[in-house]
């Protein structure tokens, strides 16, 4: 939940003893920026959520530059955050560039099946070195279980063996959903999920427009994230 639309909900949230997380980038920006810039820590500190998160585009076969300063800012928010304790959750994508699209003419899907867990890989291993210290890697869905092992790999190297991955939706539809997610599921280190808009998306939008009540949309949001966590537990 992020401070500008749900500050109450966090500090109920936090009140209540429940798990939070709030993010700490600069919406829809490709290079990383700090929401609150220098005062970031203050933000942090004021709703003092259990993890902290960024979302993060960094192609390691794109800009070097604007990578290397990415990384200094995440280093600098990696450091803050074991300093006072708080957890870091890592939300890492990786956009093809043109010329690696191009390669595979275009093909999107291509891209995701064979550049893409080879860069997520290259990309977690730039960004340990540069100091970034992820407690929890956010990982765009995977095609293959081989793949899913190779990320876990990256993510816990050297010692770092308390470090998890989960995987995220990307607002696919049901189906792709159920299938990153039995994948990843049946992976060791894979500890969990962030499906956001497809669990939420119809209802959501059903609702606004008057065409079911609040409560429907509760239960129907409800049964669908519940159907999530069934199905991963089973593929466990």
């Amino acid at each position: 939940m992020d401070e500008q639309f749900g500050a109450a909900i966090l500090r109920d949230a936090h009140k209540q003893g429940f798990i939070t997380s709030c993010p700490a980038e600069k919406s829809g920006q490709k290079e990383f920026h700090f929401e609150y810039g220098e005062e970031f820590g203050r933000h942090i500190e004021q709703f003092a959520p259990t993890f902290c998160k960024v979302l993060v585009r960094y192609n390691p076969e794109g800009d070097k530059e604007m990578n290397r300063r990415q990384a200094a800012r995440l280093k600098q928010l990696s450091d803050f955050l074991h300093q006072s304790n708080r957890l870091y959750m890592f939300e890492l994508l990786v956009p093809a560039e043109p010329a690696q699209l191009q390669r595979l003419g275009n093909d999107k899907k291509a891209y995701d099946l064979q550049l893409r867990p080879a860069l997520m890989v290259q990309a977690i291993h730039e960004l340990q070195d540069a100091g970034v210290e992820a407690d929890v890697w956010k990982i765009e869905g995977i095609e293959r279980k081989e793949d899913c092992q190779k990320v876990v790999t990256a993510a816990r190297r050297g010692g770092r063996d308390k470090v998890g991955c989960i995987v995220l939706g990307r607002g696919e539809d049901d189906q792709k959903v159920r299938q990153w997610l039995t994948t990843a599921a049946a992976v060791p280190g894979f500890i969990g999920f962030a499906v956001g808009r497809t669990t939420f998306w119809d209802p959501l939008v059903n609702f606004r427009a008057n065409k079911i009540p609040r409560d429907t949309a509760v239960t129907q949001i409800a049964a669908s994230y519940r159907s999530w966590v069934d199905l991963f537990e089973k593929a466990k």
